[in-house]
């Protein structure tokens, strides 16, 4: 089995708070792999360590095989690891269709465009239509993303991180805001992604988590405590003690 993402002895303190002493995870390619774990498990640490907005305190950090433990956030992206935030950081006064043509063309290479040169993009904007109409955005596609609902923010997120042809996505929280129907919509997206295309999701519905993803990353008090299929991690005991419940 292929793994594209790895952290080997992954160390991570703040002054004197030790959040991971020594963290082995391993991300299998083209799985949809979720963490999971209550409030102050270090989820939140482990996404930004993998992203490059923090810098480890020790262990290393591998991509393809290749280190980047030391590698910048934008390193990162052009090697193919794209996250999403919890919080929109979307432009209000771009349209959707405005927001994905920027994006493809800065994957493309095609150096700062301005918003008029953007129209002229046609190629990017063909691509874009297609993400648009294959994520359910294309109706709203020419207003302002402030006229979006909260749902389709999100989604556009989505859709702007999948626009870089990532290697590895990583999606915090995607579903936060989103109905049940939104949910498992955008998620069933996610699960007919290119085969080449990894997703790493940290999610609190676990009616989401336990129906799409592959494996589950169990993270409680700064450690991963269970790791496995959704079935696995349903039935650990110290998972149900640290998170799950009976």
């Amino acid at each position: 089995m292929t793994m594209v993402l790895q952290t080997r002895k992954l160390r991570m303190a703040f002054g004197g708070l030790t959040i991971f002493k020594g963290l082995d995870f391993d991300l299998r390619k083209g799985e949809r792999h979720a963490v999971i774990g209550p409030n102050g498990a270090g989820k939140s640490t482990f996404v930004n360590l993998v992203t490059g907005l923090l810098r480890p305190t020790g262990g290393e950090l591998l991509l393809d095989g290749a280190d980047v433990t030391r590698a910048s956030p934008q390193e990162r992206v052009k090697a193919g690891l794209v996250r999403t935030f919890q919080i929109n950081t979307l432009f209000p006064s771009l349209t959707p269709l405005e927001s994905v043509v920027i994006a493809l063309c800065q994957r493309d290479g095609v150096a700062s465009p301005s918003l008029r040169a953007v129209h002229r993009c046609r190629t990017q904007i063909d691509e874009a239509g297609e993400l648009l109409e294959r994520f359910g955005l294309l109706a709203g596609c020419r207003t302002t993303t402030q006229e979006l609902s909260y749902g389709e923010q999100r989604v556009l997120e989505v859709v702007l991180a999948f626009a870089m042809r990532p290697r590895v996505l990583l999606l915090d929280e995607p579903a936060a805001g989103l109905s049940t129907a939104q949910g498992v919509a955008l998620f069933n997206q996610l699960s007919h992604l290119a085969g080449d295309t990894t997703v790493l999701f940290i999610e609190h519905d676990m009616h989401l988590v336990f129906r799409f993803a592959d494996r589950v990353s169990v993270f409680a008090g700064g450690d991963m405590i269970a790791q496995g299929t959704p079935e696995h991690v349903r039935s650990n005991d110290d998972v149900r003690d640290a998170y799950l419940g009976n």
